[in-house]
């Protein structure tokens, strides 16, 4: 719009010229000469954009990513909805820019329903999925770019810091909230509560709750004896909240966050967006980005370390 306005001043420029045009307002006058020079520096100026936008358009053209675009970012529903947008909304910004392209964030209302348009539906372009679940993303094509860069995640029971409840075996008779019956952490805490001869079905009563945000506060609020979730969201919860509640007891560790790609991805555009995320840590930018989630940036990761929590799940 602005060029087409530079373009048409500049073509009537042999009208303007012919008139002689002098203009006073105040103590300043435009004559013919100052005139041309004005209108030249205009067609410079119009020249200018012409080449920038230009230039801009061809790098966008050039960018492996940008005919995929709009890209789906598809963000595993472990916190509220609102704390998803919070969390990863500078990280999609992040991509589009630096891959010339729209990258949108979307979840889903359940871990099942996640699952089921991951795998089914095959609807996200850029997935964010728990561990437990990538070995099915494969399955469906989703290929794995990089991973969350940390030792792993574990799995946390947690109590009101007055509660009587002061280890493990306590729990026996006591509600236990967690969150989703898939997620890794509740399957987790499962797994550790039988190695501890503690039958989740039988010993204790259950109550899922839809977040680890939500299963933390359904104890710091007394609705729940204990709550269980994974340590990350716990220790991203507000002081208030953590400065209430003691940990009793702790899972065994399992990988971090896989990140993957659709299949509708080409392999040129999935090797730009893993360069992204592998090099996210070593620029400022990146780093302000990465603190929205407590990240310390992103690995390379192996598929084989997500086959084996997917077995170590199917083991009593």
């Amino acid at each position: 719009m602005i060029l087409n306005r530079l373009f048409f001043k500049a073509g009537g420029l042999s009208h303007f010229i012919a008139l002689k045009l002098k203009i006073n307002k105040g103590h300043h006058q435009l004559t013919e000469m100052s005139y041309t020079y004005q209108m030249k520096k205009i067609i410079l100026s119009g020249s200018l954009l012409f080449i920038l936008f230009t230039n801009t358009c061809l790098a966008e053209q050039n960018g492996n990513c940008t005919k995929f675009t709009p890209m789906t970012f598809g963000i595993l529903p472990f916190v509220s909805a609102k704390q998803l947008v919070i969390r990863f909304t500078p990280m999609a910004n992040y991509l589009s820019q630096h891959l010339n392209t729209q990258v949108r964030i979307e979840t889903a209302p359940s871990f099942i329903e996640f699952g089921r348009r991951t795998v089914v539906n095959k609807r996200y372009d850029i997935l964010f999925t728990a561990p437990h679940f990538y070995p099915h993303a494969n399955e469906a094509g989703y290929q794995l770019i990089a991973s969350v860069d940390s030792p792993g995640m574990k799995a946390v029971i947690v109590v009101p810091k007055q509660s009587p409840v002061k280890n493990i075996n306590d729990l026996r008779g006591k509600r236990l909230a967690t969150v989703d019956a898939k997620s890794l952490a509740t399957l987790l805490i499962k797994k550790h509560l039988l190695k501890n001869k503690i039958n989740p079905a039988k010993d204790l009563k259950i109550i899922f709750t839809p977040t680890h945000n939500a299963s933390l506060l359904s104890s710091y609020h007394g609705i729940t004896d204990a709550s269980a979730l994974m340590q990350p969201p716990y220790e991203a919860a507000s002081k208030q909240v953590r400065d209430n509640m003691r940990i009793i007891t702790t899972t065994e560790r399992g990988p971090h966050i896989p990140i993957s790609v659709g299949d509708r991805i080409s392999d040129a555009c999935a090797d730009e967006i893993s360069t992204l995320l592998l090099t996210m840590s070593s620029n400022i930018e990146g780093k302000q980005v990465l603190k929205h989630n407590r990240f310390s940036g992103f690995k390379k990761a192996r598929i084989s370390e997500y086959e084996k929590i997917k077995n170590q799940m199917l083991r009593p």
